[in-house]
């Protein structure tokens, strides 16, 4: 299930036409491994790796799994310092801090949604401009997978 997009302005259409291109384009293999490319050769490769962190997050089945995966992401991303620390709101990071002692699914939901929002609005309009999406363009031409870059 995508993780809907929320944008500190009002919200326009613009907006979540944004949001659901980013979507498509993460459901997809191929588009998943192009933006990460893209993402990787920009340097902030940390925003999609944490997204996909909390995709794989939230398939875990029992509190010990939970516990674990929740305090692989808080200390890899959210920490203060954290190797691939991503870049959230001071709120967001102390409410994350507050409840890794006991954590539950949705406790990177916020934060989840918080990158999605920045990939969709700074990074994926940088990303269809760039030789790594008219590459893609050129693989996906014919595709059925092709429907996701349409905006």
């Amino acid at each position: 299930m995508p993780v809907r997009c929320c944008f500190h302005r009002s919200s326009s259409s613009e907006d979540t036409d944004g949001a659901d291109s980013v979507d498509k384009l993460l459901s997809t293999k191929d588009g998943l491994a192009a933006f990460r490319a893209f993402l990787q050769s920009e340097f902030s490769d940390e925003n999609i790796e944490f997204w996909l962190a909390c995709e794989e997050f939230k398939k875990a089945k029992t509190s010990a799994q939970i516990a674990s995966k929740a305090n692989k992401i808080y200390s890899d991303y959210i920490q203060t310092e954290a190797p691939k620390e991503i870049n959230i709101d001071h709120k967001t990071r102390d409410d994350i801090s507050k409840n890794i002692a006991q954590p539950t699914l949705s406790c990177f939901d916020d934060a989840q949604r918080n990158i999605l929002c920045l990939m969709s609005k700074d990074s994926y309009p940088r990303f269809i401009k760039s030789e790594v999406y008219k590459e893609l363009m050129k693989k996906q031409q014919g595709s059925s997978q092709r429907k996701w870059l349409s905006f």
